[in-house]
């Protein structure tokens, strides 16, 4: 399940301030509460159990994907508590510029080129490729276990993709990664 936050701290998610933001390729829709399942919660438990609430496997194999916007801007110890006590492992994806509360079982950091990079470790870097300024080469000394491209969405997008295929066939220890619900349609 994912549990998507409003509010990012490379951009305000308002069309009208792209231009400016540190992060201008952005293709998620973060702003305001109205959104599936979406409000403001009294606190960490309210929003475990709505989140409970909303799951639809078993009893086993529970995960939420913490995203955002930026997750960790909101993110706790509290929060991970509460979905822990409710069998849910947690993941987070992030844009790496906050440090990650003690407690996640996922961590994915996808790193923008003109953002300060504080979270340096985790399970998996997701770089969106190209970026100008954030070429591969700059975190493959970062301590990750997985290194993934994901070509940049938009009208360059077959280009981009061939071009990250290109550079993973070139340099094995990336893998691609695409954007699978792009592919069937389900934005």
């Amino acid at each position: 399940m994912f549990c998507r936050f409003a509010g990012c701290n490379l951009w305000s998610g308002l069309e009208r301030d792209r231009s400016t933001a540190i992060c201008q390729f952005c293709d998620t829709d973060f702003v305001g509460l109205d959104g599936s399942f979406g409000g403001r919660f009294a606190d960490a438990e309210a929003l475990a159990d709505a989140i409970l609430g909303q799951w639809q496997g078993g009893l086993t194999h529970r995960l939420v994907v913490l995203t955002g916007g930026e997750p960790l801007l909101q993110v706790d110890e509290t929060l991970l508590a509460a979905l822990h006590a409710r069998q849910f492992r947690v993941a987070v994806e992030t844009n790496g510029t906050q440090a990650a509360p003690p407690g996640l079982d996922w961590i994915c950091v996808s790193p923008k080129a003109a953002a300060p990079l504080v979270l340096t470790r985790g399970h998996e870097l997701k770089l969106v490729f190209p970026q100008a300024g954030a070429e591969p080469e700059r975190f493959e000394a970062l301590d990750f276990t997985h290194f993934l491209l994901q070509p940049m969405d938009g009208p360059d997008v077959a280009d981009n993709t061939r071009q990250a295929i290109a550079y993973c066939l070139a340099h094995p220890r990336w893998r691609l990664s695409s954007q699978t619900h792009k592919a069937l349609g389900l934005r």
